[in-house]
């Protein structure tokens, strides 16, 4: 049996180094995307997570597939993994440089790989697509309109894709994460903080952070064949906040 594929995009943030384990655990080979891995070291200590996983620099979506499709042959799963800062500003201080940045690091790359891997899973006829979003549309985070709007088009596109891409077998869905650990957006030295860590948790039902480890646990589950028959769902990992 052909050893399963999965690319995985900013793989050094947001839950990227959970999902690399996990799905090397799972018995994938891991081609880990990030601009980070131009350094020798940073790609060496990701490789290191587990065996299975390689680190490839950060190239045009259609030079990482053609990469990895060299390399293995197919292509099983995109894991895109996207982050970005959440920049807080109102609507009347919004202007068009970080709209545009945004939208480029949260939409329209998660597009490309998208695009680039759907091009190979449907002459196959199988595939599994997970965008990495955020809850904060399905909630609304006043004064984080870029950012919400932004990760809103993805869960959008889910359904959507979820529908073009059903006939040929590959399944599209999103994970929606919010107060999760990550070196993103909630680090452990903001929760180090006594005051800032209880205005956080006062807004979780489940009164604390997911873990990475949980993430990782449901795109394992919606990648598996227990998950063949899930698609166009977007997920919220917010502990009951979303």
């Amino acid at each position: 049996m052909t050893q399963p594929t999965a690319i995985l995009t900013d793989a050094t943030h947001f839950v990227g180094d959970a999902i690399a384990t996990r799905l090397a655990a799972e018995g994938y080979a891991v081609y880990a995307v990030d601009q980070k891995f131009h350094d020798a070291e940073a790609r060496t200590a990701f490789e290191a997570l587990a065996d299975g996983i390689t680190a490839l620099t950060e190239q045009s979506a259609e030079d990482v597939v053609v990469h990895v499709e060299n390399a293995h042959g197919r292509i099983d799963v995109l894991a895109s993994n996207d982050a970005y800062p959440a920049i807080r500003a109102s609507i009347d201080e919004i202007t068009t440089v970080p709209l545009h940045e945004t939208f480029e690091a949260l939409v329209f790359k998660p597009f490309a790989f998208a695009s680039e891997v759907a091009k190979r899973m449907k002459p196959r006829g199988e595939g599994k697509i997970v965008f990495l979003t955020s809850a904060a549309p399905l909630n609304g985070l006043p004064n984080y309109a870029m950012y919400c709007a932004a990760r809103g088009a993805m869960n959008a596109a889910v359904k959507a894709l979820a529908k073009e891409l059903g006939p040929f077998n590959i399944q599209v869905n999103a994970i929606a994460p919010n107060f999760i650990v990550n070196p993103d957006y909630f680090p452990p030295e903001l929760m180090a903080d006594p005051d800032k860590a209880a205005k956080i948790l006062k807004n979780i039902p489940l009164g604390r952070l997911g873990k990475p480890q949980e993430v990782a646990g449901l795109l394992a589950q919606l990648v598996s064949d227990d998950g063949g028959f899930f698609t166009g769902q977007v997920i919220a990992a917010s502990g009951g906040w979303a």
